[in-house]
């Protein structure tokens, strides 16, 4: 069968690729430029723990090393310190990595990878579609026609393959800009990302009264300082201005502490989101999708969930059959979770910008709005955590022997130690991304005992023979504890970690029904409009 087709070399398409080569499917990805990323210092991204154990797991790398998990979170106003995070085990801190950085492990791992074809200075120009697959033309040095199974396009915020679908992409433009800055220097807080509104020092030119750091590893920071509405040039003298009475600032000097100014930029967020991420055999994800990055939301964050999300469910379409509820879930979980961020980003900005009124009506509000910032900029809260799929088609419905647990269904997983099959202990999230479903039985005491004194007793073997009798691929793992599950329950995973449901005990039926369900249903199974171009 032909390849998968990804247009786009950024982290989302070489992310997609990864992960299907890890379910044994092959990609051609074709991209625009010469087959390396120049280094932006002032270009990061802002990963959940999650997404960045995703990156891990496909790459092999510890981004740690590429990048920052920060220590704490400060959040300031003028010159009052109103909240700090420390990070620990129980709460652990984001990873601030420079995109080239996040890149160049993807293209790393991708070298090794014979699944996985990049094909450098193709830029795509045209595609046609029908029912057994989809053909593209690129242009270049060697401008040339693929052939592939599907194409995704995760070529960015001006989509050649959204134009070509002829997908409108609603929404707003420039929410706000961010002056950047990446510079080498000392700060009182190593370590420690800092929010800090309504600063007590005069700035340069008109300001909004805020601006964030962001550790990098090698003492390298990125600041950001937020703009005034409008479209006032930010010259090199404004930005150099700025820099230096913002480090006095914080240093509490008339002259800033030394620093090598290594990359600027002017960050504009838009918020925008496809009509449609599914054309028949064609997809859409990342910024091709969507466009959203206020109040610390980051975008490159959501897109790599579109690869998680959409890898599972391509894998099985290519290596079993065209499966519509399954390809069509793809679009109806991940543009209402986000669809959700954007709704709440535009309801609270027009509050936290709008002035300060609100301040003194509703006491304490400062405060709040504060806490609303940091939550977004650590991924918390409606405008930061990840999203459930609630209301997924894949979800299968009330069942008898459902019971519940500390995380709702459909939403991701808490990462526990447990018993792999063959008596190893290692954390859930690390066997997610190959296309099985996990069923992991909650069992306390199991952990301190070796696996052959426990495997074939209790429940045990009524379980195995139910996980061999499911209709997809699933392993059985064993845990001593979940938050909030009960003894002996058995908690069901999709293969981007999302948990489908929890059972009171082994339920042979209700296990069947939950794992069907979760795969759209009947292998094969195809809905009334078939495969075609739709």
């Amino acid at each position: 069968m032909d390849p998968v087709i990804i247009v786009g070399a950024g982290p989302v398409g070489l992310t997609l690729a990864l992960a299907l080569a890890r379910q044994d499917v092959p990609s051609v990805v074709l991209d625009e430029g010469p087959g390396k990323d120049e280094p932006r210092p002032a270009r990061t991204a802002v990963l959940r723990e999650d997404t960045a154990a995703l990156v891990e797991r496909l790459t092999g790398t510890a981004l740690g090393d590429l990048g920052m998990r920060w220590t704490g979170f400060r959040s300031a106003r003028r010159r009052q310190v109103m909240g700090e995070i420390t990070f620990d085990a129980a709460d652990p801190a984001p990873l601030h990595i420079a995109q080239h950085s996040l890149t160049g492990a993807l293209r790393a791992a991708i070298t090794d990878e014979p699944l996985v074809k990049v094909a450098a200075d193709s830029r795509l120009d045209s595609l046609e579609q029908e029912r057994s697959g989809v053909t593209a033309h690129t242009r270049g040095p060697s401008g040339t026609w693929w052939r592939g199974s599907y194409l995704v396009g995760c070529d960015g915020p001006r989509s050649t393959v959204r134009k070509l679908q002829d997908i409108r992409f609603p929404g707003r433009t420039a929410v706000e800009r961010h002056a950047v800055a990446a510079l080498r220097t000392e700060l009182p807080w190593e370590g420690q990302a800092l929010l800090h509104r309504m600063p007590p020092w005069r700035q340069s030119g008109p300001s909004a009264g805020e601006v964030t750091a962001r550790p990098l590893p090698h003492g390298v920071w990125r600041l950001d300082w937020l703009l005034p509405p409008g479209k006032d040039l930010v010259t090199p003298e404004l930005l150099v201005a700025r820099i230096r009475e913002t480090l006095a600032g914080w240093t509490d000097g008339s002259t800033p502490p030394p620093y090598d100014l290594l990359d600027t930029g002017v960050h504009t967020v838009h918020h925008r989101l496809a009509r449609r991420w599914r054309a028949g055999r064609v997809f859409l994800a990342g910024d091709a999708a969507h466009l959203l990055g206020a109040l610390g939301t980051q975008g490159l964050d959501e897109g790599l969930r579109d690869a998680d999300n959409l890898a599972w469910k391509l894998a099985p379409a290519w290596h079993h059959g065209h499966h519509e509820t399954l390809l069509d879930s793809y679009q109806a979980e991940r543009r209402a979770v986000v669809a959700a961020r954007l709704r709440a980003a535009d309801q609270v900005l027009p509050v936290l910008r709008g002035g300060g009124g609100l301040r003194h009506i509703v006491p304490g509000a400062a405060r709040g709005h504060d806490a609303l910032l940091t939550d977004g900029h650590l991924g918390r809260g409606p405008l930061g955590a990840p999203g459930a799929y609630a209301d997924s088609p894949l979800a299968p419905g009330r069942l008898e022997g459902e019971v519940p647990v500390g995380t709702a269904p459909g939403a991701p997983v808490t990462d526990v130690r447990v018993t792999a099959e063959d008596g190893s202990f290692v954390r859930l999230r690390d066997r997610l991304g190959h296309g099985a479903l996990l069923v992991v039985l909650i069992a306390p005491g199991t952990g301190v005992w070796d696996r052959k004194h426990w495997v074939s007793a209790g429940v045990m073997p009524r379980l195995a023979a139910a996980v061999t009798a499911l209709p997809h691929p699933a392993e059985l793992l064993v845990a001593e504890e979940y938050p909030g599950a009960p003894a002996h329950s058995v908690l069901l995973v999709r293969p981007d970690g999302h948990l489908v449901t929890a059972l009171s005990g082994v339920r042979p039926a209700d296990l069947y029904t939950a794992a069907e369900a979760a795969v759209g249903g009947p292998v094969g199974q195809e809905a009334k409009t078939g495969s075609g171009v739709r």
